[in-house]
């Protein structure tokens, strides 16, 4: 899952485009083994180093989307071992002006701490959707319950 995978409709309601590495799996399977490509930058280090694709995958993958999106900087376009998820991490909490992007947080005055707290904790989120280790990586249900508590948050501002 990428940004230019998903589709807004008129209802801004979002919708994805391309399952590139989408498996069939049963409810008794938990992953799968497999050897399709997938775009570097997004995929799961499970499934880059083994070739094993679960649901777990696509929590990685939506972090470092949502990453790429309040940054505004894909995932690949850093050097050496420095990857987007570290470079967010390096700057949360106390640094997150340095890595959002400025059009996001505009506001000025009352409004402008709550509207970064907000952003923090899409952050977060997204950094918890990309733990190295699938099993303490957030499920999919959790993060959707953690990003509608951080939307009322917002709307309460």
């Amino acid at each position: 899952m990428k940004p230019s995978n998903v589709l807004l409709d008129e209802n801004m309601v979002a919708h994805l485009s391309d399952f590139g590495i989408s498996k069939l799996l049963g409810e008794d399977q938990g992953d799968l083994y497999s050897k399709t490509l997938a775009t570097l930058g997004y995929i799961a280090p499970e499934y880059g180093l083994e070739g094993r694709v679960s649901t777990k995958c696509d929590v990685y993958s939506y972090g470092v989307m949502l990453l790429e999106i309040f940054t505004r900087r894909k995932p690949n376009e850093f050097e050496g071992d420095l990857s987007l998820k570290q470079w967010v991490s390096y700057s949360l909490p106390d640094a997150v002006m340095d890595v959002v992007d400025a059009n996001l947080v505009t506001s000025m005055g009352n409004h402008f701490q709550k509207e970064l707290d907000v952003v923090k904790s899409i952050m977060k989120v997204a950094l918890d959707c990309c733990v190295e280790s699938p099993a303490r990586r957030s499920n999919m249900k959790d993060v959707v319950g953690m990003l509608q508590k951080i939307k009322i948050q917002l709307l309460a501002c």
